[in-house]
């Protein structure tokens, strides 16, 4: 059982528009409440902050296909599902069986356009976030609280702490719609409802998420000390860490030293790595002194078509049979991996990595000729509804397994990279020795990865290449894949190709304009403000 489950009842938000104006959000449940009722008790602040972690998880307040955002499938518009669709089905490492699910194909092989539903669905519902995150901020000001009578120190000081952590989830959303878009239209609590906000570039989006996360980070809570599946000062410093690795993508900046400073500091904050590679992706993964921050999943309080029950059910092959395995009931072979995923664990030095959960041989053949053909392709066994102790989820179909959003060996990884490119490592022919720290993270995660009995690597053996390839054997699956691959100069052009990618079956150079996603065409429609991005 999780430590907390957030209650989902979006009573303070029932009829408020999302900011980009084409999709309502509608109330699904009788239990509505007006805000003069909700907010007259702290508790009931307590309850709309629920709500704003809420929609990480789940799409509405009704069963897991409900939606309150109208017009839009939950299918389609689950936050983490859509993340991980976009960070790694348009990448090296999986595909989607299933190409008649509607915006699949497209994302299989990279050919998407401003009508593809996925988009639609990310993009409307981290904007969703931004609306209820500027809601909650107008509805909790010390005016707001002292005119209700919630006038007690520990409730005002509670109710200030809440406020931190939305800023910090706003700041999360704006990351992602700066990361996956390149641009959004920008609204904050100081703004009026349906409020049409200004587009933002890049640039605009990098500064206001710095400043915002800078400003909040003292009066959050230390890390590790807050509740299970609510923010902290990790991870705040994750994200921060995140736009800095990527500064020279975002705006053209190189960062590299304030992103080990983040990383050095959520490393020296009390987070360890977990012995057990697989524990981290098993049902009781929030028990993992390794995750900074989960979406959280859960078979019965808290049912979604979710990444982690996408996935334990999807990686069931169609020639393995069921997913007892792994406690789901499985969907027949939905997730496949490519072929150039696959061989980064080629070689003797993996032969007992603990990571290599690949699967395949016999009359399941390692090239996918035909996404259809759910016999081709080999599959992943690395996700679980089965606890470390045993014991399956209650739900064979929908998992207790959390999604690790952001978790300690990432951090790792990153500190390496930030390391080596700040001391002159670049895409071309530029190298840098990695430093004793930087060897020693990777030691410890190859370690992890072969029962501590691996010898440790010399500077000789790291470089950009070997970090690229290490990322994805540590961290595939996980929702990073389509932003290394950026980063590193490798997802357009052709210089690296996999199975797929531009709809060629062994790969085909992609252009640069697809280092970003259109921007939906709804949300043009709605918002005269927008332009689309190039190339769309």
């Amino acid at each position: 059982m999780k430590k907390i489950k957030f209650i989902y009842i979006f009573i303070a938000f029932a009829g408020l528009q999302s900011c980009v104006n084409d999709m309502d959000v509608v109330s699904e449940d009788p239990r509505v409440l007006s805000d003069e009722v909700l907010y007259s008790t702290a508790a009931g602040y307590k309850q709309s902050l629920a709500g704003i972690y809420g929609n990480l998880s789940l799409t509405g307040t009704g069963d897991a296909g409900s939606s309150f955002l109208q017009g839009i499938d939950a299918g389609t518009s689950q936050f983490g599902r859509c993340l991980w669709y976009l960070q790694n089905l348009t990448t090296d490492e999986v595909v989607w069986s299933y190409e008649g699910d509607a915006g699949t194909a497209e994302l299989n092989r990279n050919t998407w356009n401003s009508n593809n539903p996925i988009l639609l669905g990310m993009y409307s519902r981290t904007m969703v976030q931004v609306a209820f995150a500027n809601e909650f901020l107008r509805q909790s000001t010390p005016a707001k609280l002292s005119g209700r009578g919630i006038t007690n120190p520990t409730d005002v000081a509670n109710i200030e702490t809440y406020r931190n952590e939305v800023r910090a989830l706003r700041a999360y959303a704006y990351y992602n719609l700066m990361d996956l878009f390149g641009k959004a239209p920008f609204v904050t609590e100081n703004d009026p409802l349906n409020f049409q906000g200004p587009q933002y570039d890049r640039a605009q989006l990098f500064t206001f998420i710095e400043s915002e996360l800078t400003a909040v980070i003292p009066n959050l809570k230390p890390a590790r000390t807050n509740e299970y599946g609510r923010l902290d000062q990790a991870f705040a410093k994750m994200v921060l860490a995140k736009i800095y690795l990527n500064a020279e993508v975002y705006i053209g900046q190189n960062r590299y030293a304030d992103c080990m400073t983040q990383c050095s500091e959520i490393i020296s904050s009390g987070y360890t790595l977990n012995p057990d590679y697989l524990n981290n992706f098993k049902a009781d993964n929030e028990t993992s002194s390794e995750m900074i921050f989960t979406l959280q999943s859960d078979g019965v309080g808290t049912q979604n078509y979710g990444p982690t029950t996408v996935m334990c059910n999807g990686q069931v092959g169609s020639l393995e049979g069921g997913g007892s395995a792994t406690g789901v009931g499985g969907w027949g072979g939905a997730l496949r991996l490519r072929k150039q995923f696959v061989q980064k664990f080629d070689g003797v030095d993996y032969d007992f990595d603990t990571r290599k959960t690949t699967s395949g041989g016999g009359p399941r053949s390692l090239e996918i000729a035909d996404i259809a053909n759910r016999n081709q392709g080999y599959i992943l066994k690395k996700y679980s509804n089965i606890s470390s102790t045993g014991i399956a989820g209650p739900s064979s179909t929908f998992v207790n397994t959390d999604f690790p959003l952001f978790r300690l060996a990432d951090v790792y990884l990153m500190y390496v990279e930030a390391q080596m490119r700040k001391d002159g490592a670049t895409n071309g022919s530029a190298t840098a020795n990695a430093t004793a720290t930087s060897l020693g993270y990777l030691n410890e995660l190859r370690d992890r990865a072969n029962g501590y009995d691996f010898p440790d690597f010399s500077t000789s053996q790291v470089n950009l290449q070997f970090l690229i390839d290490e990322r994805a054997r540590e961290l595939h699956w996980e929702g990073h894949r389509r932003q290394d691959l950026i980063r590193f100069g490798l997802y357009t052009g052709g210089v690296y190709n996999w199975a797929w990618k531009g709809n060629g079956q062994n790969g085909i150079a992609l252009p640069s304009f697809r280092k970003v996603f259109p921007i939906p065409a709804q949300s043009i429609a709605a918002n005269p403000n927008l332009i689309q991005n190039e190339g769309y």
